[in-house]
């Protein structure tokens, strides 16, 4: 095919940023985020959004595009998505940047959804409430018990996420995951996945290092500012729930730091286990990443 999606993936904090913005200017292409936190705009700190500097050097798609206020799903950003890229290839463009760590995101662009059903509006405050009152842990032994392809692939520590799966598997009696179409569709471009992989104990140290400089850059009052909204599923998420922990006084702010450290690090090796099954992506090495 002429035109050709290049899809920049890997773990957190693994630096997918610099690499996806030096891909884009060499092929003259914006970057087109897929990462299901950085889509919201009252999020910054705590999702690491490229700097301005960065943003300033290409142009980045579905970073702060949408509010926390707004019930985003992966079948949402497949329809907006593909139907951007269509339109900036008819615009000329041969090859497009896509860069991300939301694996869930990146098979709808690629593979395409199921058409999901409709929420459950009082399923999901059931389940909400749940996640206030029981947290996480119990409704993801539900979700392992009814999905473990789910519970094994998407992000657990997230309670939004945990919940939409378990809403779905209770509401169809069908596992989340079946919702992944079992024929890929058509797409009208060509697809290219490169993984960017640094050894395991290197990408744990930047992990930690890089929730030290979020603490520095103000997540504390982020999160803070954010109180009115941390019912909503956007902010049950990694970085933001352990503040409101250390906010309520149930934990101290070393532990909420600590906290985040361990469950990004876990989100990284479920990403890099998910990832693994992907037989298409070429896996690139430091020394490699230089040299191209």
């Amino acid at each position: 095919m002429k035109n050709r999606l290049l899809i920049i993936l890997g773990p957190t904090a693994v630096g997918k940023t610099d690499y996806s913005i030096k891909e884009a200017l060499k092929y003259g292409s914006p970057v087109i985020s897929c990462d299901s936190r950085q889509i919201y705009r009252e999020m910054s700190v705590g999702t690491a959004v490229p700097s301005g500097e960065q943003l300033a050097m290409v142009r980045h798609y579905f970073i702060h595009s949408h509010s926390v206020t707004d019930n985003y799903s992966a079948g949402r950003y497949e329809v907006e998505a593909v139907a951007l890229i269509e339109k900036l290839f008819s615009m000329g463009h041969e090859t497009l940047v896509m860069s991300g760590g939301s694996g869930f995101y990146i098979d709808a662009v690629c593979e395409g959804l199921d058409d999901f059903p409709p929420a459950d509006e009082d399923l999901r405050r059931t389940l909400s409430e749940r996640l206030r009152s029981e947290g996480v842990e119990s409704l993801r032994l539900d979700l392992k018990r009814l999905d473990p392809e789910s519970y094994a692939s998407i992000d657990i520590a997230n309670g939004q996420r945990v919940v939409r799966a378990l809403e779905v598997c209770l509401m169809t009696g069908r596992p989340f995951s079946s919702f992944k179409t079992a024929r890929a569709k058509t797409r009208s471009f060509g697809i290219e996945k490169i993984g960017l992989s640094i050894p395991r104990d290197v990408l744990y140290g930047r992990i930690n290092a890089r929730v030290l400089s979020m603490m520095d850059a103000g997540l504390v009052d982020e999160v803070r500012g954010l109180s009115g909204y941390r019912h909503l599923p956007a902010l049950q998420t990694v970085g933001y729930k352990e503040i409101f922990q250390y906010l309520d006084g149930e934990i101290t702010l070393d532990r909420a730091v600590e906290l985040i450290q361990r469950n990004t690090r876990r989100y990284a090796k479920r990403q890099l286990s998910y990832w693994s099954r992907d037989k298409s992506i070429r896996w690139i090495a430091p020394d490699s990443i230089r040299n191209l």
